[in-house]
């Protein structure tokens, strides 16, 4: 039997990794190491590693990995990944893209009923024990905008048309989809943004989403419409979404990924009426690493057999 391949698991919790290696029935074909996230992997890790798991890895020590061919990221989003300036090209990365269809599209959800039905002023209002009559909104017949109609937000248009929302949205290939009154290209985006009730940011970070959504495009929302950021942080134009909001030129933002996290507690997102903060919880789940998991253990055996792998990030495109 051949050498058992080098499998490195940087991560604080690589029990339901591990697990999962066993339940394929991977475990003789891998000699599996466990690296808890804070530390750095020995020489001779460095030196026999030849499939990883992690969230990241600091620029210098790829280049010291000569074994190393594939890398699973834990992330949908691997723009950390794509910065290291020693990034080996032969290098196959894989994400964790489409592990957060579970919670993601419900935590949306919930962002959609925080704004239109008045429960957190109802519950401040029992606080102190006052009766106040309040009207909800409803969600069905209104548009809902989603610009990034991949697996999340296809799964979100399945959830909100059963709620009767009319969903459009954006795609790179614009092909129809279930659920999807209309499907646009990107470059028909501001048609989205005219016509949404709720616009919902699920864009990669990359050089083409940095501060998509400018004063220009903010303005070409409705006066009533409120956008939702589940994507990346750097997909809004924080200064800007800031003024439309204080000026009532949307109804306001909710906001779940920032340039930088933890959002500083100067930062003025805390503070502007309209605008809630979200602390990146849109994707987390509480059974997250079973699932990611699963999409590992299938690439493993993929990698082992030599097959292709699912999830390979497209360099050039960014994700």
């Amino acid at each position: 039997m051949p050498n058992p391949t080098r499998l490195l698991l940087w991560h604080d919790n690589p029990g339901p990794y591990a697990e999962a290696i066993a339940a394929a029935g991977l475990g003789p074909r891998v000699r599996t190491d466990t690296l808890p996230r804070k530390e750095t992997p020995g020489a001779e890790q460095l030196a026999q590693t030849e499939a990883l798991l992690g969230w990241g890895v600091p620029a210098g020590l790829l280049p010291r990995m000569p074994k190393l061919r594939w890398a699973q990221s834990l992330t949908a989003g691997v723009e950390g990944w794509l910065a290291l300036p020693d990034l080996p090209p032969s290098l196959t990365l894989t994400c964790a893209r489409g592990t957060h269809g579970e919670s993601m599209p419900e935590n949306i959800l919930g962002a959609l009923f925080h704004i239109a039905k008045p429960y957190a002023a109802i519950a401040e209002a029992q606080k102190e024990r006052r009766w106040t009559r309040r009207v909800a909104t409803p969600l069905n017949g209104k548009v809902l905008g989603i610009l990034g109609l991949g697996a999340i937000g296809q799964e979100l248009a399945r959830l909100a048309t059963a709620l009767r929302m009319e969903v459009i949205g954006t795609r790179r290939n614009p092909a129809p989809l279930p659920g999807v009154a209309e499907v646009l290209p990107p470059e028909r985006t501001d048609e989205v943004l005219a016509r949404a009730d709720f616009v919902v940011l699920l864009l990669p970070a990359t050089a083409e989403t940095e501060n998509f959504m400018d004063a220009a495009r903010l303005a070409r929302m409705k006066p009533g419409a409120w956008l939702l950021n589940f994507g990346r942080g750097n997909a809004v134009a924080d200064a800007e979404l800031i003024e439309a909001v204080r000026a009532k030129r949307i109804a306001g933002a909710v906001l779940d990924v920032f340039r930088e996290e933890p959002l500083p507690a100067e930062h003025p997102f805390w503070t502007t009426e309209g605008i809630l903060v979200v602390p990146h919880m849109g994707g987390m789940h509480p059974e997250r690493d079973r699932v990611v998991a699963r999409l590992f253990v299938e690439n493993l055996g993929r990698f082992l057999d030599g097959r292709p792998l699912l999830q390979v990030v497209d360099r050039a495109a960014g994700y």
